[in-house]
């Protein structure tokens, strides 16, 4: 039986591999170097191959996730430790120390991405026990 937290880890999976493809197909988004040549994916988040490519892993991790509560949960609780210190990064170097932008309007949704995916999995309830 599939819980609502593995369905909500399967959209997360499905919406960041959208948004790895996204950031392929804009300009500069299949280049590896920083500005000026980074791609923008709607013109406001900077994005370059690295940026992507870990999208392209928080995607098809949300998606392995989904497969169980338990994964489920840890890919929300990780996940979202993991943005929390990426926006945090992303004030102390916008760059990503020269491999990844982090900054612009990226801090502010990796924040969001932060709360969010701890809101969820650190108040997720416990997977119904299976009856017979």
């Amino acid at each position: 039986m599939t819980t609502t937290l593995q369905k909500i880890a399967g959209v997360f999976g499905i919406i960041f591999i959208l948004v790895a493809v996204l950031g392929f197909i804009s300009p500069g988004g299949l280049v590896m170097a920083m500005a000026p040549t980074t791609g923008m994916v709607l013109g406001v988040f900077p994005v370059n191959l690295l940026h992507n490519i870990v999208h392209v892993l928080f995607g098809i991790w949300g998606l392995i996730a989904s497969r169980t509560w338990a994964g489920s949960k840890q890919f929300f609780t990780v996940g979202g430790i993991i943005y929390a210190i990426i926006t945090v990064v992303g004030f102390l170097s916008p760059t990503g120390f020269g491999f990844i932008p982090l900054g612009g309007a990226d801090i502010g949704l990796h924040a969001v991405l932060a709360i969010a995916m701890l809101g969820i999995g650190y108040t997720a309830k416990a997977a119904p026990a299976a009856t017979v």
